[in-house]
């Protein structure tokens, strides 16, 4: 992390103000623990893996005669060794959790064994906690699930906010979208529906009731109109004591008049009223749909205007809000555009990449400058540190440098094994209707030898490609000797030639250096939605 960074870091946690923005690439327990302050989260909005066995890939645009996608997140839990490393932790500690939670945890697993579901409410469990910790008094808390584990979370939730202040709000059901044919299990109804699970930390906390436009129908009722100003309204008679009680005042503002048959009656304006109270069903949002403007292909993306509804609900204008599983940054689009501050934490590059370029489409490049971005490799210290993660985080270090390297324009390739030997994936524009790829290979060995470019040469050979982009951690003079040998690929659309095969170290990428080819822009941009656009679009 640079000095700016660390002073505007310091200054936040020294006065317990946020003064700017922060998105943070790494574990959400870690940042929640290290990073986020207690009771300084006025609301968090949290839409995390729903245990749901199933994987997710971002998609992008079609490039040459593929659609490219890349894995964004596996929703299939294990009780795997980090499982049962913080089961054991916990046994040991139980105060890492309070009591009832912890209680719930353990007669989870008393019940259940060490399966997936155990080991997916042992994660949900310890951020539950942080999070909890981090809002304040008068914050509240916003879970996103659905129909897999919401049960369970429910009783989670209930162990850590059910106190003597915290309380439960709602259990809201956002319907995706209108059923039309859609596929189902032959021996079950077909599932179209999400839940938001809605908690306070206190009895006091921040609710802007939310109203939705009135039908066209029902305004079909206010059909008179006297042009004093005051717009249409709807004749109706006095109805019991409590109108009575209202009469005489309504007389004084030119409401009551008697109608031909000698009837009293009242006049009631459409203006006079909000519209109607949104309830705990939410239909009027619908999902995201192939040809809206805001899409991204990004998996489980979510509508701005369910998070605006949410955000405009339970905070003011410069509230802190918080977004532990951001995703493709959603939450942060909206928190932004209705000026309230905001964290963002993603444990993918893919993720904090996506965010980034939302916001620079939306606000232009100097918005960079806007929010502190931490957590992403600033040295080559820290980058080593991202290669050596253990497990499924070990593939981050390619996603990280190949995203860097290619400005966000390559994807990387998720297979463990069997990779054909190609991490990355992006496509250089030859003609105005053809495209050849561009391979990426990434090492993070200490010791090299040539054999790794000849290697990535025949892979580019078979493939077809035009140019191999071979990223090592360390620098190898040797390796870049060796890759002079296979010469250079002419663009027959720009006659500019490049080298057959390229070798960039970290430290060039840290230093600034890109990948400078005629590239597709590959990632797919969302439009930036004004706030009345929006609302008028319904999605």
């Amino acid at each position: 992390m640079d000095v700016r960074v660390w002073a505007e870091l310091w200054i936040f946690m020294e006065k317990g103000v946020m003064e700017q923005n922060q998105l943070y690439y790494g574990d959400n327990l870690d940042v929640l623990r290290k990073n986020i302050k207690d009771e300084s989260i006025d609301l968090c909005y949290i839409d995390p893996p729903f245990n749901s066995s199933r994987n997710y890939s971002q998609i992008f645009q079609n490039s040459g005669k593929e659609t490219a996608q890349v894995q964004a997140f596996v929703d299939t839990w294990t009780w795997d060794d980090a499982a049962a490393m913080a089961y054991q932790e916990l046994k040991e500690k139980p105060t890492l959790l309070s009591h009832r939670p912890y209680l719930f945890i353990m007669n989870m697993i008393e019940m259940f064994g060490m399966c997936d579901i155990t080991a997916y409410l042992l994660y949900m469990a310890f951020r539950i906690k942080e999070i909890y910790r981090v809002l304040k008094p008068t914050g509240s808390f916003y879970l996103h699930c659905d129909q897999t584990v919401s049960h369970y979370l429910k009783l989670l939730l209930d162990g850590v906010f059910v106190s003597p202040n915290g309380t439960f709000k709602n259990e809201i059901i956002w319907k995706r979208g209108t059923m039309k044919g859609g596929k189902s299990k032959s021996h079950q109804y077909a599932r179209n529906h999400d839940v938001i699970l809605f908690y306070t930390k206190g009895i006091d906390y921040t609710f802007n009731k939310p109203f939705i436009d009135f039908s066209e129908d029902y305004k079909k009722r206010f059909k008179y109109n006297d042009d004093d100003g005051r717009g249409f309204y709807r004749k109706d008679q006095p109805i019991g004591p409590r109108t009575e009680m209202k009469l005489e005042k309504l007389k004084k503002e030119g409401r009551v008049f008697t109608d031909k048959d000698g009837k009293l009656k009242i006049k009631h304006y459409l203006n006079d009223y909000e519209g109607v109270a949104v309830d705990d069903n939410w239909i009027d949002i619908k999902e995201i749909n192939v040809m809206a403007k805001e899409r991204l292909g990004y998996p489980t993306q979510k509508p701005e205007a369910l998070l605006e509804r949410i955000i405009l609900a339970s905070s003011n204008e410069g509230d802190v809000i918080l977004d532990a599983f951001c995703g493709c940054g959603t939450t942060i689009a909206v928190a932004q555009r209705l000026n309230r501050k905001w964290i963002g934490i993603d444990i993918t590059y893919n993720a904090i990449a996506i965010i980034k370029e939302r916001l620079i489409n939306a606000y232009g490049k100097k918005f960079t400058s806007e929010f502190i971005e931490l957590g992403e490799p600033k040295d080559l210290n820290s980058a080593k540190q991202l290669a050596l993660r253990a497990g499924d985080n070990r593939k981050e270090f390619e996603k990280w440098s190949i995203a860097k390297y290619s400005n966000n324009q390559a994807f990387v390739n998720d297979k463990k094994v069997g990779d054909g030997g190609i991490d990355g994936l992006a496509y250089m524009n030859v003609d105005k209707n053809e495209t050849k790829k561009i391979l990426f290979s990434v090492k993070s060995g200490e010791k090299l030898t040539p054999s790794v470019v000849r290697d990535l040469f025949g892979v580019v050979e078979r493939e077809d490609a035009a140019v191999g982009i071979l990223i090592t951690l360390y620098p190898f003079e040797n390796l870049i000797k060796e890759a002079k040998k296979y010469g250079f690929y002419k663009n027959p659309m720009t006659g500019n030639l490049f080298e057959k095969i390229q070798v960039v170290d970290i430290q060039e990428i840290i230093d600034g250096k890109r990948l400078e080819l005629p590239s597709i822009d590959v990632l797919k941009k969302a439009e930036f939605i004004g706030l009345d656009k929006q609302n008028e679009m319904n999605i």
